[in-house]
């Protein structure tokens, strides 16, 4: 394919769009002279000809003229790459070049989400006149359709939020226990773990996402809520699949949609997963959006919706009740913050140990000066796995939900006590993670509350200087596969996040102890980092970022944080140098197939580590979606090319940006 022609699969996705857009009867109103469709459908063809894979291959469309409501944008200071210092890290054995990474650029706005239609829907919002917080509405709920695997309405996460005025906070809107659920609820009386921990009706906690939406639009929003629902309903309306959907639905297959008979009815046709270009129809996801929609998060959490909820609960014998659903909350908290190389990192707190465990790695490691010892050179291998491990331990057994938990979020950050855990690292051996515990007693259990991988990312970062960064979930792919019987959405299956067997792994290995137990009403311990990286001399917003991927996100994150603001790569290389991951337990160093160099894997093993090349099976860890700012104050978006995202422009030209 040349630089001047799609795919078909690219051309196949364009007219899928195209149809949607057409198709669609509600999706913007009162739009100047023109039709709601046809307004999606000139969004489309402006800033894309396919699929965001092939949006290097395809023609790039010519310069916009700015938006005319845009205000004065974020401004950065400019990054000073130091000279041949991640030479390594596209190496012939790595299958990705800068090149591979999908890119835009813009003065005004920019959206960057896993999927080019919610891109799109984001900005929109903002050509209307939206601000970042109303695009993340729109966005969330378009994701909700397009992306079902892990966008959703039965899930919940994570945000951090910078206002114009320089204001940062976070929204934590994870999910929670049922109120009926208890500490061994998922082992059997010999006490090992029972098959529903992990998938099913009891799998499920009570969702958080729609009421998160709702609580920040009520203190952000600017667009009327309603406005911000209609491309969510009109695409769940008829969606043409697209290559993405496809394959993630081929992922499953049609075994595992057929258990499901409710799943089933929606996602397959004929007894077969929906393939590109067939029309999928959610009528009762549309209709769950529009009492959304009608009733805000009322329409979610109370009448009919809510009802179904406990009807399906009651059907496979799971826990969540009607009373579970009215007493959820969203909770804003304060970020987690960290300062690493003339940079604060904000992030989130816990109950995510996102944001804490990020610091402790980049803080451990910033007195080395790793920028000077070559990127993925076996001595900047080792200091970031022997950081990892210290951060780890503390996360698995220090963290859990502050309501439940004393959790010495300030401690774990601090100078004094980073300083003192780098001050055990070995510079020369790996330590054996028996040996390496968590540095703070662990916390005590409170009975009662103080008050009454699979994930996807976006980020966002409007004309005006508003910024926000949201990672949410479902858990697995798909959560627990089951989709409620007249609500049209995914149950998670977030309870796995829990440690239903202290000291025992869950399903991505991770081993943690009785601060993240199961308790009513309590918020389950998560890796998700929603994070937004500014300079600590003026305070200007540098990077928005954030991923899906379990426990790797902390790692993907950190590491492309460190490539930005340490190794001084561009966003293109930030985004495509390999990856690696140390959680702890198990004891091993994990990298990216193909992504270290076979003298460095020898003289890291000569050190004593364990080193786990990723099969070829799932070769690749995480899927960035991010945000950067240049030094001019323009917004530079940038998407993980190992899922394929979307950065979508507004009033500015799609294209490389170097």
């Amino acid at each position: 394919m040349t630089a001047n022609q799609c795919s078909p699969a690219s051309g196949r996705l364009f007219r899928g769009l195209l149809d949607s857009a057409m198709g669609a009867r509600t999706i913007f109103t009162h739009v100047r002279s023109l039709g709601p469709a046809a307004l999606l459908a000139l969004a489309l063809m402006s800033n894309s000809c396919g699929s965001a894979i092939a949006e290097r291959a395809c023609p790039a469309p010519a310069p916009a003229l700015p938006s005319a409501t845009a205000a004065a944008p974020i401004v950065a200071a400019p990054t000073v790459a130091p000279q041949n210092t991640h030479d390594r890290a596209f190496l012939p054995s790595w299958r990705y070049t800068p090149d591979d990474v999908a890119s835009a650029r813009s003065r005004a706005g920019m959206v960057a989400s896993t999927d080019r239609i919610a891109s799109e829907v984001g900005v929109e919002m903002l050509r209307r006149g939206g601000n970042a917080f109303d695009a993340v509405v729109a966005v969330h709920f378009a994701l909700a359709v397009v992306n079902p695997e892990a966008g959703n309405l039965g899930g919940g996460g994570f945000l951090v939020a910078r206002t114009k005025e320089g204001v940062t906070s976070s929204l934590d809107f994870r999910e929670t226990a049922p109120a009926a659920a208890t500490r061994d609820m998922f082992l059997d009386a010999d006490g090992h773990l029972l098959p529903d921990a992990a998938l099913g009706h009891r799998a499920a906690g009570v969702p958080g996402s729609v009421m998160g939406m709702w609580e920040l639009h009520r203190r952000h929003g600017s667009l009327p809520w309603r406005e911000l629902l209609a491309p969510a309903i009109a695409l769940a309306e008829r969606l043409v699949v697209h290559d993405r959907l496809a394959f993630s639905f081929a992922r499953m297959g049609d075994t595992v949609f057929a258990r499901y008979p409710q799943t089933a009815r929606i996602f397959l046709a004929g007894g077969h997963v929906l393939r590109v270009g067939d029309v999928l129809v959610q009528r009762d996801l549309a209709q769950t959006l529009a009492r959304i929609r009608d009733q805000g998060a009322d329409g979610f959490y109370r009448g009919r919706t809510a009802q179904r909820v406990a009807r399906e609960m009651v059907r496979g014998r799971g826990l969540i009740t009607a009373d579970d659903l009215a007493s959820y909350r969203a909770v804003w908290r304060a970020p987690v913050s960290v300062r690493v190389h003339g940079h604060v990192v904000d992030s989130m707190g816990p109950p995510s140990s996102g944001g804490v465990t990020i610091g402790a790695i980049l803080a451990m490691m910033e007195p080395s000066h790793v920028e000077a010892l070559g990127y993925h050179s076996a001595t900047h291998a080792h200091l970031f796995a022997e950081a990892s491990r210290r951060a780890f331990a503390d996360r698995n057994a220090l963290i859990g939900d502050p309501d439940f938990v004393a959790v010495p979020t300030e401690t774990l950050v601090s100078a004094a006590y980073l300083d003192a855990r780098r001050a055990t690292i070995d510079p020369a051996h790996a330590s054996p993670s028996s040996t390496v515990q968590p540095g703070l007693p662990v916390p005590a259990i409170a009975n009662t509350p103080r008050e009454g991988t699979h994930t996807t990312h976006y980020a966002i970062v409007d004309g005006e200087g508003n910024a926000v960064a949201v990672t949410t979930t479902i858990n697995s792919l798909y959560g627990g596969r089951v989709v409620v019987d007249g609500a049209g959405f995914f149950l998670n299956n977030e309870m796995d996040d829990f440690s239903a067997t202290p000291g025992q792994a869950n399903q991505y290995g991770l081993v943690m102890g009785e601060a993240n137990g199961i308790a009513p009403r309590k918020r389950m311990l998560s890796s998700m980092a929603p994070t937004i990286v500014s300079d600590a001399t003026s305070g200007r917003v540098r990077l928005v970022l954030g991923s899906p991927g379990g426990p790797t996100i902390i790692s993907s994150v950190a590491q492309v944080i460190e490539n930005f603001i340490t190794f001084g790569m561009t966003p293109r290389e930030a985004l495509a140098a390999p990856r690696l991951h140390h959680q702890h337990l198990p004891d091993q160093l994990t990298y990216e197939r193909g992504g270290l160099d076979a003298a460095v894997v020898a003289e890291l093993t000569a050190m004593g580590h364990a080193l786990l090349e990723r099969p070829e099976a799932q070769p690749l860890q995480g899927d960035v979606q991010a945000i950067f700012v240049a030094a001019d104050g323009t917004l530079i978006g940038a998407s993980d090319p190992r899922r394929g995202g979307a950065p979508v422009a507004l009033a500015d030209r799609v294209g490389a940006v170097h």
